[in-house]
């Protein structure tokens, strides 16, 4: 297999920085039922919070809103998160009662960081779900006039690393189970010849190989928890969908013998995406003129309708760690919406305005893409409530997410 290497080797551990609390006191009613006012699961749960400033206070504004909390006065609170941010963060959080849920300290990283260990504890003692402040994502930006380059930062767009540096066209960054590996689709000039190029690409490293580039179109990447790469490929023909495992080697089957097709079809498929087991295959192809969301097993078989009534051109599927959800993007004219489905098929629930959703570790979040003035930019929806936070302005274009596994 050809390796292609390139002068940018980023070093990531800066991203991976562990958090420690310091002391953790015990709420007065440990392991007890979390007094929320309402249902936590649709409904924005009213948190005060006071002691903070400057950039800590932005970041726990920031995270609790992504993660369904709204900020209000203390008096209109069902939670206080009380504390301050001189030299370390440290916060202690109490119900409408007066009841201590923790009293922490953090150490190990900058403020920012420790905002968001913070932020996590707090949605971890309210709602007993994890948090994702401290996760990352995947995207591309422009950079030039023919040129995107692929981008890895913290979840809210802070501290951007650029992964390559190609100055080409570039596609759909897809992270690989365990995030140590990623796949995108490059349109890189290998010997003078510029054609759509699948890399897979190692994060520790910046290592990467060509890993699909068959004559016409090679895009997607999407790994299974198996190991099982989906891909569309032309091959000269109508795109379809190929499964290869994640030790196939291009240059050693370029007629693509040990490649699985997923579908045999006249219309151009595109966006697969594994269920988070593994057992299927979902992605966006056409019938009778109109749009809609497929599945096959992974093991092959025929194609089965997944229906979406309510949303009308589904595309960039996009199915939720627990497995019972898949958002996708929905076109009416020059209109983009998210909607989410149920993942057998079902009422589709419209979301937000934007396009290419990717789920969040806590199937509640989406990032995706929406359309500014002569610029894309991402969001986050939170999607029970369907409060939407922007992510800071990049200098350039950003768009196709891809949230961390």
């Amino acid at each position: 297999m050809r390796e292609i290497r390139f002068g940018l080797y980023v070093s990531l551990a800066l991203l991976a920085i562990p958090f420690h609390p310091l002391h953790a006191g015990a709420g007065a009613n440990p392991g007890g039922a979390l007094p929320v006012v309402g249902d936590a699961h649709n409904k924005l749960i009213p948190v005060a919070v006071k002691g903070y400033d400057g950039e800590v206070a932005r970041v726990l504004k920031f995270d609790l809103e992504v993660m369904g909390c709204k900020i209000v006065p203390e008096g209109d609170s069902a939670y206080l998160l009380a504390g301050g941010n001189l030299n370390s963060v440290n916060g202690i959080l109490k119900d409408a009662a007066g009841n201590f849920r923790f009293n922490k300290r953090y150490n190990g990283g900058n403020l920012r960081q420790q905002a968001h260990a913070l932020s996590n504890d707090v949605i971890k003692a309210i709602t007993g779900r994890n948090g994702i402040a401290q996760t990352r994502i995947l995207y591309k930006m422009k950079t030039g006039p023919r040129a995107y380059e692929v981008f890895v930062s913290d979840y809210d767009g802070h501290r951007p690393v650029a992964l390559t540096s190609d100055n080409t066209l570039t596609e759909s960054p897809l992270w690989a189970p365990g995030n140590g590996e990623v796949f995108y689709t490059s349109w890189m000039k290998i010997g003078g010849v510029e054609n759509t190029t699948v890399i897979r690409h190692k994060m520790k490293t910046g290592k990467r190989k060509v890993f699909s580039r068959f004559k016409g179109l090679n895009t997607g990447g999407a790994v299974s928890p198996q190991g099982e790469v989906a891909m569309v490929l032309s091959r000269g023909i109508n795109p379809d969908v190929w499964v290869a495992p994640m030790g196939w080697e291009f240059l050693k089957d370029i007629k693509g013998k040990q490649l699985k097709r997923m579908c045999r079809t006249n219309e151009a498929e595109s966006g697969p995406a594994w269920s988070p087991d593994g057992k299927w295959l979902c992605f966006a192809t056409r019938a009778n003129g109109r749009r809609m969301l497929v599945k096959v097993a992974a093991v092959g078989g025929n194609m089965i309708k997944i229906p979406t009534p309510g949303a009308i051109n589904p595309t960039d599927p996009a199915w939720s760690p627990d497995g019972k959800s898949i958002a996708f993007t929905s076109q009416t004219g020059k209109y983009f919406n998210i909607f989410v489905a149920p993942a057998h098929g079902g009422k589709a629930d419209l979301i937000t305005s934007g396009e290419g959703p990717s789920w969040a570790r806590n199937n509640r979040n989406l990032i995706f893409t929406r359309r500014g003035v002569n610029k894309r930019m991402l969001a986050i929806v939170d999607v029970p409530t369907k409060q939407v936070k922007m992510l800071p302005a990049f200098a350039g274009s950003a768009s196709q997410p891809d949230w961390q596994k």
